[in-house]
This record gives C-alpha cells, structure tokens and sequence, in this order.
C-alpha cells in the first residue's frame, strides 16, 4: 500500500523543503502520514470543488502547488474559507500536500515546464540559487524569431488562456525570460540579462512603467496559466516512483478569472 508519506518523501526529492522561501508552508499539510495514497488528485489549489472531486472519485490525497493554508492561523473553523475547506478535507479523511515554492526553484518544476511550454530553451536561471541549477525564473532563446504578435499567439494557445495583458516594446521576440507567478520583479533582470521579452503574471502598473523605459516585452498571463502547466510534471514525479499508483489532474481546478474584449 502506498501511503501519503511515501509522496511526500518523492516529490521532496525533487523538490527539497530548503529550497521555499521563508514565507511558505509547503510540505505535508493536512492529514494523517500513514494514510493510504493509492489514489491521488493533483491541482494548482485546493479548492471546494477540487475536494468534491476527490471525495466522488475515492482519492485520499491531493498534491497542489499552492498551500492549503498560507501565512499565520491560530484557528481552524468553519468560519472563513480556509478553516471551512480545511475541515472538509479532515472529516471526508483526505490529506494534502502541497509543493509551493520549492516546486518553483527546483529543476524539472514550474519555471521549467513554462519555458518549455513556450519553446524556449532554456540557458539560465533568472534568480540562481545553491549551485546556480535552482532558482526562480528561467530565460533562454526560442528556435526563431517572432513577431509579438505572433507570439502573444503562441503564449495563449500554449498555455490555454483566452488572453493576456501586455507591454510592446516594437521588439520582435526571441530571448524570452519567464517566472510562473507573480514575478514582474523579474522585468529588470531580464533587460540586463539581454532578454526581449518577459512572460509572467500578476505584473503591477509600475512594473509594466518599467518594462516601457527599458524598452522589453512584458507579458502578464495570468497566475493560474503561467503555473498550470506544473500540474502534469506533479503527476509524472509521482508515477516514476510508484507506477501503480492512480493520479490525475483535477478536472474541477480551472481559472476562476476570465478576459472580456470587446
């Protein structure tokens, strides 16, 4: 029987505690350790319906990358939302792990999976850390060059969103710089790291000011698309170790946040 302790300790071997940040919660978060783990549910975050989901379809864990519970709690009730999907997972007995950061430095995770979703190959971290082969970010060249329009193109279909927001430089784009999340502090670097273009998310009326005196492409795909794509490399760690195991990606974790255009 393959228990929830016997994840954790593989995905930690990809993704080691040491490499989150100091703000994180990652790691084993709710649950029991030696539960049963033979089915498995995987999803950027827990959500109610992503619960549900795993209580219809019998699985005892889920693996996400964003953590269940962030930042300082001294209680856990049904009287906001985390403590309320907290107890859920207690009482319908499903644990939960979740590879936040870690995930995002770690060779093989989120920065990694985006770069190559876009096609870009990758030569270097953006934020080295240790040996310089983790860290936040990645940058690199694409095959050839495009258009930004061209590419804006690409960036929407590779990572399934139905828009961005962007800054254009009247650059064409073939050194791309990318960080899944929130990573516009990443605008800077990338100009002195000779990148064109940048692609991340969540990037604030200053940060997109920069990019414009710097003159490079600022992309801002969305949070959930820029990190989505971690999702199948979560289910590939896992089945590497433990084939007979049953994993699969939530198909109730989508993007809450849609584009209007008119």
């Amino acid at each position: 029987m393959i228990k929830v302790v016997d994840i954790l300790k593989a995905l930690e071997k990809v993704a080691p505690v040491h490499l989150a940040a100091d703000y994180d919660n990652v790691g084993f978060i709710v649950g029991h350790k030696e539960s049963p783990a033979d089915k498995i549910i995987v999803a950027l975050d827990i959500t109610g319906d992503v619960i549900d989901e795993a209580i219809q379809t019998g699985a005892r864990l889920i693996v996400s990358h964003h953590p269940i519970i962030f930042g300082s709690r001294s209680t856990v009730t049904d009287c906001d939302v985390t403590g309320a999907l907290v107890l859920k997972l207690i009482e319908n007995g499903i644990s939960a792990i979740c590879m936040h950061t870690n995930l995002d430095s770690a060779k093989g995770g989120v920065n990694d999976a985006l770069a190559e979703a876009l096609g870009i190959a990758t030569e270097g971290i953006v934020e080295p850390m240790e040996d310089e082969t983790v860290g936040g970010g990645r940058y690199g060249s694409l095959s050839g060059e495009l258009s930004l329009d061209e590419f804006l193109g690409k960036v929407c279909h590779a990572l399934d969103t139905d828009g961005v927001r962007y800054h254009d430089a009247k650059r064409p784009v073939l050194r791309v710089a990318v960080g899944g999340g929130s990573c516009g502090d990443y605008i800077k670097k990338a100009h002195l790291l000779g990148c064109d273009t940048v692609v991340t998310a969540d990037i604030k009326h200053n940060q997109f000011l920069e990019a414009k005196e710097l003159q490079i492409n600022a992309i801002d795909a969305g949070h959930f698309a820029t990190e989505d794509v971690v999702c199948p490399r979560i289910c590939e760690i896992i089945k590497e170790s433990f084939p007979k195991a049953f994993v699969t990606i939530a198909k109730s974790d989508v993007s809450c946040t849609k584009f209007f255009t008119v």
